[in-house]
């Protein structure tokens, strides 16, 4: 069982490997190898998740897996604990039901598809699982690496384009990571997290300039990832033009950056760092506002649904960066809740997109604009010919449902759990916690936060709505699609999740709290991690 940690990485390496080869033999191979492999990192995901919450104690530390068994301080870590294990749970669900919805068509519109989706895979959980910054810097760049060849999977120019954009702006991050770890790594003369978490308080007054400098860099190319605006300029671009498979999997690679943040900021410059206590908190939390902001007009502004997706990714990111600065166990809680939430219904949106553009025409949501501004110029009411009632298929029926319940999520309305997670991060801000438990007054940063989620979430509403109407309602411009039940499974996957977490709610907030309070009390991490010899 000690091992499980490092098998989440092994195993999408490896038959990412053997894939490799299978290129010019038949697909199904290659799609069973693919599936097998998934299903087996989402077992594993959930049960270092159940071993988290049930068997790591106080702390919820699962292992701390030492590679060649070497000191944390001198090897390379993987850290267990109920953050990483929720994001393995997440990224394998996520995972999973894009390869699903992938077996239609999409895995044949391109090379090595199934073998770049497992290095993605690979990619994304050893950024999870890493203890050190530098193993960060290399899983963040097996995840680019394979992101790159997926983003450019299934050819076109429009994809083409937003590829490259994509490609030279997260090399431009990279750079900026590698200068970032530079620059701590001359400061501290270390780069596992715990142990520079150790030394910070002791590094003294002259060099902490340069340190929080390096850890502002760092913090930078995180920022790139998460979308954080003015950074995110190109997200909704790019996301919108990748096959949806790839950009449902690409949702939890922004998550990658709001992880990060949230690791980092309150692992390193917790209450005991000295002089940097809280360093970046409110330029987070300011930051993650803006972007709630850009990410509502987004929704507003666009009449494209796949852009309309890509720009709930932002707001999904500031809600979470805004509330990783604003620095209060309750907060980070309910935003570990919108993390699954979000992650899962915005994955079903863009797999749900592709089917309900799949019955329109070309041009069909200019012409619902053109029709709004001048009519159609048929104002005769009595035309005997108009039938009275419309049969709605079975079909056009489970995907207007599917399509209700992600606005219903995204917008957190009642009664999914979109509402639970913004009505737990509400409450956090209105009870904030001050010296000895006691209830503090609201800052104006949390009233700030108050008001672009309500914001945000009725802009929402209306931009779905619209939405909804257009590409569901009016009939003039769309059949019905041919839609497979490998198509819509994963789609009604994560809604069902969606609804289980709603039901769950209580079993699963209090796992996020007692993660959050791992994340805000972090001496136990530490001491896990740094304190264990071999």
């Amino acid at each position: 069982m000690q091992h499980l940690g490092i098998a989440s990485i092994i195993l999408p390496l490896l038959v990412g490997a053997i894939m490799i080869p299978l290129e010019d033999q038949k697909g199904h191979w290659r799609a069973a190898l693919g599936i097998t492999s998934t299903v087996l990192l989402l077992a594993i995901a959930i049960t270092l998740a159940w071993q988290a919450h049930l068997g790591g104690g106080g702390e919820g530390l699962v292992s701390v897996y030492r590679l060649g068994n070497w000191p944390a301080i001198f090897g390379i870590v993987l850290v267990v604990d109920r953050l990483s294990a929720l994001m393995l749970v997440l990224t394998a669900v996520l995972g999973l039901s894009s390869l699903v919805f992938s077996l239609a068509r999409w895995q044949r519109m391109g090379a090595h598809f199934h073998a770049l989706f497992q290095f993605q895979l690979m990619g994304l959980n050893g950024a999870f699982l890493t203890g050190d910054l530098f193993n960060l810097f290399v899983f963040f760049e097996v995840l680019l690496a394979a992101s790159y060849g997926l983003a450019l999977h299934g050819s076109g120019v429009a994809r083409v384009k937003a590829g490259l954009h994509y490609i030279a702006i997260n090399l431009a991050a990279s750079l900026l990571f590698l200068i970032g770890v530079s620059m701590i790594y001359g400061v501290a003369g270390t780069l596992n997290m715990a142990d520079l978490a150790a030394r910070i308080p002791e590094i003294p007054l002259e060099n902490r300039p340069l340190l929080e400098a390096g850890a502002g860099i760092l913090g930078l190319a995180f920022l790139v990832k998460a979308g954080m605006w003015p950074l995110g300029f190109w997200l909704p671009r790019t996301y919108s033009a990748v096959s949806p498979p790839a950009a449902a999997i690409f949702s939890m690679m922004s998550k990658v950056g709001v992880y990060a943040i949230l690791r980092l900021s309150l692992l390193l410059f917790s209450n005991d760092a000295g002089d940097s206590v809280g360093f970046g908190g409110t330029w987070i939390l300011a930051g993650g506002i803006l972007t709630i902001g850009f990410g509502a007009v987004s929704v507003l502004a666009t009449q494209d649904l796949s852009r309309l997706a890509g720009a709930s990714v932002l707001i999904s990111s500031g809600t979470l960066l805004a509330a990783v600065g604003a620095e209060q166990v309750a907060v980070t809680s309910g935003a570990l809740f919108y993390l699954a939430t979000s992650a899962l219904s915005i994955g079903a949106l863009f797999l749900l997109i592709e089917l309900l553009e799949r019955g329109r025409d070309v041009g069909a949501d200019v012409l619902a604009v053109t029709l709004e501004a001048f009519g159609d110029g048929d104002d005769d009411d009595d035309d005997e010919t108009d039938e009275i009632g419309v049969a709605i298929p079975a079909t056009m029926a489970v995907l207007g449902l599917s399509f209700l319940c992600c606005a219903l999520l995204l917008a957190g309305l009642p009664p999914l759990s979109g509402f639970v997670a913004k009505f737990a991060m509400l409450s956090g801000i209105l009870n904030p916690e001050g010296l000895g438990g006691r209830v503090a007054s609201v800052s104006p940063g949390g009233w700030a936060l108050l008001v672009a989620l309500v914001l945000s979430g009725l802009a929402t509403v209306l931009a779905m709505t619209r939405a909804g109407i257009r590409s569901l309602w009016a009939t003039s411009s769309r059949s019905v699609p041919r839609v497979g039940v490998i198509e819509i499974a994963p789609v009604l996957l994560l809604l069902s999740l969606c609804v289980g977490m709603t039901i769950g709610a209580g079993p699963m907030l209090r796992y996020t709290h007692a993660a959050a309070e791992a994340l805000h009390a972090p001496r136990d991490y530490i001491r896990n991690v740094i304190g264990q010899n071999p």
